[in-house]
């Protein structure tokens, strides 16, 4: 399991190191293998990340804050340099297996892929990685001197695209992702029932 995925994307130098009593428990065998074998460790100059079992609650918790309509049905496993979540529904199958849920905190929006968690990793990110990935967009943001996140980071966008930010590099800025995140989660919940165009206040604290 996982071969293909790991043939097509070797693992980068560094790897965060999971945590004492870190353990994997879910009914998802293919879940508990990616995290055993993968937790904390970062792909191609840090296109996608797997995340650590220690951190597993807190991705959770993370996620469903921003779209709390999949609260108690999702499992997170890993994200991109964008700061974009990767979780699997478990209330729907895909070849019998929970569905893939992409869930990006700059548009506001998730987006189901026709995928298993394996075939999500040994088909979709190899076949269409550009559009799972941003993988242009990465080259991109390299090439004119971002630099690569850590783990505890992303490239946020400074202004959300469902705020009328533009999809562009002058948009983007190297973020803290519990930051990140808790920002765009408040911003998305604030603004899903607001006509476009209309002013909005929020407390970030």
């Amino acid at each position: 399991m996982f071969e293909a995925f790991q043939r097509n994307f070797p693992l980068d130098h560094s790897r965060v190191s999971e945590g004492k009593g870190a353990t994997v428990k879910s009914d998802v065998l293919a879940f508990n293998e990616l995290i055993g074998r993968f937790g904390g460790a970062s792909f191609r100059r840090g296109w996608y990340r797997v995340i650590r079992a220690t951190d597993l609650d807190e991705w959770k918790a993370r996620v469903s804050l921003a779209f709390p309509e999949f609260a108690g049905r999702i499992i997170c496993f890993g994200y991109d340099w964008l700061g974009r979540a990767f979780a699997v529904d478990t209330q729907r199958l895909e070849r019998g297996q929970p569905g893939v849920v992409m869930f990006e905190p700059g548009t506001g929006e998730a987006l189901e892929i026709a995928s298993s968690l394996q075939t999500f990793h040994d088909d979709e990110l190899i076949e269409f990685g550009d559009a799972a990935l941003a993988i242009d967009f990465h080259q991109s943001w390299l090439a004119s001197g971002g630099s690569q996140p850590g783990y505890t980071q992303c490239v946020g966008y400074r202004k959300p695209l469902f705020l009328g930010g533009a999809d562009e590099l002058d948009n983007l800025e190297l973020s803290n992702l519990d930051v990140y995140w808790h920002l765009m989660g408040k911003l998305i919940v604030k603004t899903k029932s607001v006509p476009q165009g209309t002013p909005v206040r929020i407390n970030i604290t």
